[in-house]
C-alpha cells in the first residue's frame, strides 16, 4: 500500500471517529492507523487503542502526552495570561497543536500520506487541526470523514450497528464534550437554548457551590519565574499539580464558566466549560504579577495576552507572531517567583496573601506609619506640578472646561453651615 493510501487518524474512541475508520476504508480506500492521545481525559486508552484494532484500524498507538501539554502549552498560556474572551482558558484550543505535531510525527515515521480528524464543519478545530498539519508539514494531505460524510448522529449510529461496530454513545445522551487536564468543554443539546440554565449533569468535575463544604479550603501555590511548581510547599510535576487542583478546586464549586462565544468560522456559540485548575492558577499567576510587574509592563501585557489568546483559539500556536510573543512573555515572568494564598469557598475564589522575594511593593513607600515611611511628600507637590501643568494650560488657553463644566452641575447649590441653609 502506498503511503498516500495510508492515514493516521485522531483516534478518540467515540462515535464519530470509530465510524470514521471503516467509513475512510469503504469510501476512500485508506489504511487507516489509529493515534490515541492521553491529556488527561481520564479515560481507559488501552480500552480505546483495542476498540480501535476492533474497528478496522491496522495499527493503534496510545501516547501519553500530559506532562508535554500541561509544561509547553497550558503553563506558557498561563504565564502570557491568555483567557479568550476574557474567560476561556483555551483547553480545548491548546491541545490541537500539540495533537496535530504528534499526528504529524506518526505519519512521517509510518510513512503515511495523509492525517485525519474527526471535527464536523461548524466547529472550530477543523481549522486548528487544518492549520496546524499544513504548518508542520504542508506535504501531508489532511482527511476529514466527519465534514464531508452526509450523516447526523442517528446515522452513525445506524452506521456502527450495521458493522458490528461498539461506540459509547446512544440517542440518549445530548452533549458533546471534550476534555483535557486544563478544562472540559460541553455543548449541544439543551444548552443550545442561551436562555436555559445548565442541569446538573452538564457538570462532572465541579461540585454545585450551594453544596460545597461550607467553610471552604485554603491552598498556597508555589511560582518560579511563572510557572507552578508546588502545593502546599509540596514540590510537584506539571500534570500532578493540575490534577490535584482540579479535584480540590472541583470539590469547592471552583471553575465553572458559561459563556456565549465568537467562533472563528462566524457564529455565536453556547459554551460550558469546567476548569478548576485553571481559574485558580490564573487568579494566583495575576496575583503575584501584581507584586513583581511594573506598571507600564503590566498595562502592555494585557494586549499581548489578549492577542495570544486570539492566536491559540484561532489556530494559530505555531505562527511566528505567537513564536515572538513568547519572547516577550518569557521576559516578563524572569522574576514572577513567589507564593500565593487562595481561598476556595463554595464556588468564589480569594486571594489571601502572596509574597515574593523580588516584589516592587516596599512596605516601607507604602505605608501610612510616619515612624517607618521612606516616601518623600515634599517631593509631590513638585510631581503634582508638573503632572497637571499640561491640562492647567490647556485650560488657561482654550478655555476647555468653561460652559462644559457649568452644564454638568446642577442650577441651584444648596449651602449648608453650622448657621443652617444658606
Amino acid at each position: 500500500m502506498t503511503a498516500a493510501q495510508r492515514c493516521v487518524l485522531a483516534y478518540s474512541g467515540g462515535l464519530d471517529t470509530s465510524v470514521a475508520i471503516p467509513w475512510m476504508r469503504e469510501n476512500l480506500d485508506t489504511e487507516v492507523i489509529a493515534l490515541s492521545i492521553d491529556l488527561g481525559e481520564a479515560r481507559d486508552l488501552r480500552s480505546v487503542q483495542e476498540r480501535a484494532l476492533r474497528t478496522g484500524a491496522t495499527a493503534a498507538y496510545v501516547v501519553d502526552a500530559r506532562r508535554l501539554f500541561v509544561e509547553n502549552f497550558a503553563f506558557p498560556s498561563l504565564m502570557a495570561g491568555a483567557l479568550y474572551e476574557g474567560v476561556y482558558p483555551l483547553a480545548t484550543a491548546l491541545g490541537r497543536p500539540l495533537i496535530a505535531k504528534l499526528l504529524v510525527d506518526l505519519a512521517r515515521e509510518e510513512s503515511a500520506g495523509a492525517v485525519a480528524h474527526g471535527c464536523t464543519g461548524k466547529g472550530n478545530d477543523q481549522v486548528r487541526f487544518d492549520v496546524a498539519v499544513a504548518a508542520l508539514a504542508p506535504e501531508l494531505k489532511v482527511l476529514a470523514p466527519v465534514r464531508d460524510w452526509d450523516m447526523g448522529r442517528p446515522d452513525e449510529l445506524r452506521y456502527a450497528a450495521e458493522r458490528g461496530i461498539e461506540v459509547p454513545a446512544t440517542l440518549a445522551s445530548p452533549y458533546s464534550v471534550d476534555a483535557n487536564l486544563w478544562g472540559r468543554s460541553i455543548e449541544a443539546g439543551i444548552l443550545e437554548d442561551p436562555w436555559e440554565e445548565p442541569p446538573r449533569d452538564v457538570f462532572q468535575w465541579t461540585a454545585d457551590p450551594g453544596e460545597a463544604p461550607p467553610d471552604g479550603a485554603l491552598v498556597e501555590i508555589a511560582f518560579e519565574q511563572g510557572r507552578p511548581v508546588s502545593l502546599d510547599g509540596e514540590p510537584l510535576a506539571a500534570e500532578v499539580l493540575v490534577e490535584r487542583l482540579n479535584a480540590l478546586g472541583g470539590a469547592h464549586g471552583i471553575g465553572r464558566i458559561d459563556h456565549v462565544e465568537n467562533r472563528l468560522v462566524g457564529i455565536k456559540s453556547r459554551e460550558v466549560y469546567e476548569a478548576p485548575a485553571a481559574t485558580i492558577l490564573f487568579a494566583a499567576h495575576q496575583a503575584l504579577e501584581s507584586l513583581t510587574l511594573a506598571r507600564d509592563v503590566m498595562r502592555f501585557k494585557r494586549t499581548v495576552a489578549e492577542e495570544w489568546a486570539r492566536l491559540v483559539y484561532d489556530g494559530l500556536w505555531f505562527s511566528a507572531l505567537r513564536h515572538d510573543l513568547w519572547a516577550f512573555v518569557r521576559s516578563t515572568q524572569e522574576f514572577v517567583s513567589g507564593e500565593v494564598r487562595m481561598r476556595l469557598q463554595r464556588g468564589s475564589l480569594r486571594v489571601v496573601g502572596r509574597k515574593s522575594q523580588q516584589s516592587l511593593y516596599r512596605h516601607e513607600l507604602a505605608t501610612y506609619d510616619r515612624a517607618g515611611d521612606r516616601f518623600s511628600h515634599e517631593s509631590a507637590r513638585g510631581f503634582i506640578e508638573l503632572f497637571g501643568l499640561p491640562l492647567r494650560t490647556q485650560t488657561a488657553v482654550q478655555h476647555a472646561l468653561g460652559d462644559a463644566s457649568r452644564r454638568l452641575l446642577p442650577e441651584r447649590l444648596d449651602r449648608l453651615s453650622a448657621d443652617g441653609p444658606g
